[in-house]
């Protein structure tokens, strides 16, 4: 919002000097700067109505699990939207589900949703390392972005010193957020063509990639503690199932973001390329699994369906699961279709389930401070 309004107030001071020669430029002196500081963090009214949009969906595809008088389990992280986005979703199931009482109780558990901020080795070695980011800088300066910046440069009438791939970068979000948010073509669209997107938008995917994917290990190896909660949950359901009780919670919500869905993703090993993403290897790139705005775009989710099945021949076939990212069916690395038995499952993920341990992942490693002395 800051760099925004860096631009704008630029464009504007130039205003009369470009009406006649920079259209591009004089229509964005004149577009409404709404953005204010305050909205950081908060979810936009269209966010809302994707949530609850959403928990419709599921319902309506899911019938016997969002029942009346089906206990629903809501856990969220700390962060306003995470907060609001439950609410959302609560209220997008309407008042079918009666659950003890009006309200649920949302639980606020940032250690599960928010691992990252806890990993302390993650922290230093890459959210807080510049050196982390030498991809994403490289490209930044690199000849694909050089193409665009002077091309902006050129409609804004503006000298190419004065523009960075940073505040390319801004004019290129306002234009998908007016679409996102307002539903409205901006007229910082017109600053950029389709190919010019792309490059923008694996600027974005390295940025993704180094910091929540497959880019250091620990991205992915920092989930871990989320990956063995769900398979928790479906244990338990699993138990209670063979002992004939109730399942206690048949519907276990999680509100995060996309950085908490991203790493888990890249944990289970999905939408990985076989080259990584670097910032030379644009044009090999083109055909990428690891696409940011489709793993993870705006309420982004994944789910994780365990089902009892009765006629079946082995035991081991009676518990099977499927899962759904953005309500489409995934197929499973292990077997390559959309449904497996949870046995098979829970082998095939058995070395992260037993010895991926947050803790010990999460660790800064000793440093040997007489070996740095002696450097």
């Amino acid at each position: 919002i800051r760099r925004l309004g860096e631009l704008h107030a630029r464009l504007l001071r130039r205003r009369a000097a470009a009406a006649a020669a920079c259209p591009a430029a004089a229509d964005l002196a004149a577009w409404q700067m709404w953005y204010e500081e305050s909205l950081d963090g908060r979810l936009a009214p269209q966010g809302r109505r994707d949530m609850e949009h959403l928990a419709r969906r599921l319902a309506a595809r899911f019938p016997a699990l969002f029942a009346a008088r089906r206990r629903l389990e809501l856990a969220s992280s700390s962060k306003h939207r995470c907060l609001q986005s439950s609410a959302a979703f609560r209220r997008g199931l309407g008042p079918s589900l009666s659950l003890g009482s009006d309200e649920v109780e949302v639980e606020v558990n940032d250690s599960l949703m928010r691992f990252f901020d806890h990993c302390a080795k993650f922290v230093a070695l890459v959210e807080e390392n510049d050196t982390a980011m030498c991809q994403v800088n490289a490209f930044k300066e690199g000849p694909e972005m050089r193409k665009v910046l002077e091309k902006v440069a050129s409609a804004l009438c503006l000298p190419v010193e004065e523009l960075n791939a940073d505040l390319v970068q801004v004019a290129f979000l306002t234009c998908s957020y007016e679409l996102a948010i307002k539903n409205v073509t901006s007229p910082w669209c017109s600053l950029f063509s389709e190919e010019d997107a792309k490059v923008l938008e694996y600027l974005n995917d390295l940025k993704q990639y180094w910091k929540r994917g497959y880019g250091y290990d620990i991205n992915s190896r920092s989930s871990c503690i989320l990956f063995q909660d769900i398979f928790q949950h479906l244990d338990k359901a699993v138990e209670e199932s063979k002992s004939s009780k109730p399942i206690s919670s048949p519907l276990i919500v999680q509100v995060g973001h996309a950085e908490t869905l991203q790493p888990l993703l890249a944990l289970m090993g999905f939408f990985k390329d076989d080259e990584p993403l670097k910032a030379n290897n644009y044009v090999r790139q083109t055909h990428r699994k690891f696409r940011s705005g489709r793993i993870v775009p705006y309420a982004a989710n994944l789910v994780f369906v365990l089902y009892h099945c009765d006629q079946v021949k082995t035991s081991k076939e009676e518990y099977q699961v499927q899962m759904l990212l953005n309500e489409k069916l995934m197929p499973f690395h292990h077997s390559n279709e959309t449904i497996s038995t949870y046995a098979d499952l829970k082998d095939y993920y058995k070395d992260i389930l037993e010895n991926c341990h947050f803790k010990e992942e999460c660790e800064l490693p000793k440093v040997n401070i007489t070996a740095i002395d002696e450097l």
